[in-house]
């Protein structure tokens, strides 16, 4: 498959790399002066996915997005590490030593949400703040897991994963987009967003054999740094069932929702994102 290019947003910022003690390097993109605010991002995507963060808030923060490993734009070839979130945590707080930044405001989204909560819990010391939108993974209630996908929902990202794996990525990747967001929205969302989930397409069947870890009480109370979960008015169920228990479990935050905001709300409703995002790490 061919790589597409960043999409124009990006264009003018230059790519830079970080190589930890590790050997992972982390390509990145920076704008801005002042305390860091880096961002993770989730499933398909890659430092492209905050474009329209890095602008607007780069007049009061550093602002730093990464791609993960196995992401656009690197390639599975020299990876000296396996997919997964555990590696992705160890990988991040690298990165955040390597440039010496910390304490950083740390944004996950998603999947990258999880690796964010994840990375706060293990590495206090790293995060100063942390804000959650529509985080990925589980719950653990009662001391039983709720996974959070119906069977059919489970049903259908197996067949999106062997779409993918077959070559016919677009369809393969409106199957899984649209389970996490609203029916039609693959069809429906930017062409920039479509040409980088191509770019990570090849990225969905590994995380499916990589299951997050679940939200417990036990864990949330761990991260002691002021804490903001956003979710959309209308994201699925699930992500909005993680953000109202976080909220409930953990000992400093505090919830926003965005109005008429589903999934990419970062995208789709950018001005009310960043609104929040600024106000909060302004304190």
């Amino acid at each position: 498959m061919n790589i597409p290019t960043p999409p124009a947003p990006l264009v003018d910022h230059e790519v830079r790399y970080s190589t930890g003690l590790s050997g992972i390097t982390i390509p990145y993109v920076e704008r801005g002066s002042g305390e860091p605010l880096l961002f993770i991002h989730g499933s398909l995507c890659d430092y492209r996915y905050w474009t329209s963060q890095l602008a607007p808030l780069s007049d009061a923060f550093r602002c730093i997005a990464l791609s993960l490993s196995h992401y656009w734009p690197a390639s599975d070839a020299g990876i000296q590490n396996a997919f997964g979130w555990a590696n992705h945590v160890a990988e991040v707080a690298e990165f955040i030593e390597s440039l010496d930044i910390e304490p950083v405001h740390l944004v996950g989204h998603s999947r990258g949400g999880c690796v964010a909560f994840q990375l706060a819990k293990a590495y206090p010391r790293l995060v100063k703040t942390l804000t959650l939108a529509d985080p990925g993974g589980p719950l653990q209630l009662n001391d039983a897991v709720d996974a959070a996908l119906p069977p059919a929902t489970n049903t259908l990202r197996t067949r999106a994963a062997e779409l993918i794996m077959s070559g016919s990525e677009d369809a393969g990747l409106e199957l899984f987009v649209d389970s996490v967001s609203m029916p039609g929205t693959w069809r429906k969302s930017p062409a920039d967003f479509r040409m980088m989930a191509l770019a990570n397409a090849q990225t969905l069947p590994k995380q499916f054999l990589d299951p997050l870890p679940a939200y417990s009480r036990d864990h949330a109370v761990d991260v002691r740094c002021r804490t903001l979960l956003i979710d959309g008015q209308k994201s699925p169920k699930m992500f909005r069932n993680n953000v109202e228990k976080l909220e409930e479990w953990m000992p400093f935050s505090e919830r926003q929702t965005i109005a008429g905001a589903s999934h990419g709300m970062n995208i789709s409703n950018a001005g009310a994102f960043n609104r929040i995002v600024r106000q909060f790490a302004l304190g």
